[in-house]
Order: structure tokens, then sequence, then C-alpha cells
């Protein structure tokens, strides 16, 4: 499902404050559920059925609901879209966009390379973005053209990485199974190959450490808006471009490139679209 498009909606930066302070809020709800079940017994169902593996567990179902809670009991006429539960519609042109757990089968692995994301949507832009990883205490923020990352009671500025040309990049994606057509998987073929280096795993905490300057490009296919919205502002703010595989906005999900500078994500996107 893709977002409903309008004209944007203008956010006061003090609204914005005040959004931010209930997306923590709402994060830090969400976060008391997680951390219950991590690591621990849980139930695990299959959405995809009999022919395919697509897991949620528990813990996504709770968490969502108490992230759904906080945010539509303190502002009613914001919309939301999450992943686990029906859409809401709002009446002010804002929604919250929501992922509980991105990451769900790390998160059943044990591995702590799953976050949750809290993104708001003004109808054309991501304008506010949380990633937080409660179990490292690690909580990523934006709005108003900054991002920073708050742990452990410091506040550090991101910042992507600059200058780095393609073939000295560091790349990332979810996994190279997810390229399954022969364009794709083309594609995919000539990015990695011309970067140094090539990780997979990490979901949305891989693009966490683009936006502090440890990883250059992130590339994924398949993605729904929950997926990348929250992300798109930590990244922009620190420096760095996201897009699609077209070079246009990355808001609706489908094939999408985030890279640590301008010059980086057009070097990726020549090699993404070569013939």
């Amino acid at each position: 499902m893709n977002l409903i498009k309008n004209s944007p909606v203008d956010v006061s930066p003090e609204r914005l404050a005040q959004l931010l302070a209930a997306a923590e809020r709402a994060a830090q709800a969400a976060g008391e559920i997680t951390l219950r079940y991590f690591r621990a017994d849980m139930q695990i169902d299959n959405k995809a059925g009999e022919q395919a593996f697509d897991p949620v567990t528990q813990a996504d179902r709770q968490a969502e609901l108490a992230i759904r809670e906080c945010l539509l009991n303190e502002f009613p006429d914001i919309g939301f879209h999450g992943e686990e539960h029906e859409t809401v519609i709002g009446d002010s042109g804002l929604t919250w966009v929501v992922d509980p757990i991105d990451g769900t089968r790390a998160f059943m692995s044990g591995m702590p390379l799953w976050g949750t994301l809290i993104g708001l949507f003004n109808g054309r832009d991501a304008v506010l973005g949380v990633m937080d990883q409660p179990f490292l205490d690690e909580r990523y923020l934006s709005i108003g053209g900054q991002s920073w990352l708050q742990s452990r009671g410091r506040r550090t500025t991101l910042k992507t990485r600059q200058n780095v040309a393609l073939d000295r990049a560091t790349m990332y994606c979810t996994t190279p199974d997810m390229f399954d057509t022969p364009d794709s998987q083309a594609a995919f073929s000539r990015v990695r190959d011309a970067v140094r280096l090539s990780r997979y795993g990490g979901d949305c905490y891989a693009y966490a450490l683009l936006a502090s300057g440890f990883v250059d490009v992130v590339l994924d296919c398949d993605l729904k808006p929950y997926d990348i919205l929250a992300l798109i502002p930590l990244i922009e703010a620190a420096g760095g471009v996201v897009s699609n595989w077209e070079g246009d906005s990355a808001v609706d999900g489908g094939f999408v490139i985030a890279a640590g500078s301008a010059e980086l994500h057009q070097q990726t996107l020549q090699q993404l679209q070569a013939i």
C-alpha cells in the first residue's frame, strides 16, 4: 500500500518538537514490550502461508498497538500507517508511519540488528524520523534538518562519510536473495562488484550506520513505506541521499538506495541503471 499523497502540510518547528517528544514516548513504550520478548520464548507466526516465510511475532503486534495508542491518544487528528494493524486516516494531512520491529528475522534470531521505526509523513515528504534500538540503548532521531544519536545519556550529531568514491565504499543490503529477477540481480551485482566491501543483514540498523558514517551505500528492494520512511530524514539531515532506483522519492519504498553523499549516490545510480 502506497501512502496517500496530498499537498504537503507545513509543520512549525515547535509542533515538530512536540511530535518528536510523543514519538520518543511511543518508542519507549514499544521498547518495554520488545525487550521482554527479545532472546526469550515467543510465538512466531508466518504471514506468507505455506509458500514462503514472512514471520511476525507477538512482540511485533503488541509493540505496534502500544505505539498506536500513545500517538493516537495524543494526536487523534494524525493518521497512522503501520505494518501489523489497519491504517487510520486522519484529517490533518499528516500520517505516522510505523514499523514496530524492522528486522523481525534478526529479532527472532537473537541478533540486535533490528529497531522500532516511527516516521511522520506530511503528504509529500518524511519530516520526522525515529529509529530506536532499546537493547543497545541507541535512539536515532531527526527533525528540522538535524539528526543525532541519543545513547547512554549522550547526544551525538550524525554525519555521513563524505568524499568516498564507489570503489572505496562499504555497502550493505539485507540479503542478495531479495533480488529475484535477472535485471535486479544484474544491477545489484554491478554495484557489489564495484564497491570495496559488501556486507549483508542489518535491516534498519544498516541505514543508521550509514547516517553515522560507518557505511556508505545501502541497497534494498521490496520495501514498504514503514520500512524506510523514518530513515529518510535521519540520513538526509546527516548529509546523505535516499531515493528509489530511478532517483525519485523513496517514501513508498520499493527498490531503495541510500548513499552517504550526492556524488556517491549518483555513481551508484549509474551502476544500477547501466544497460
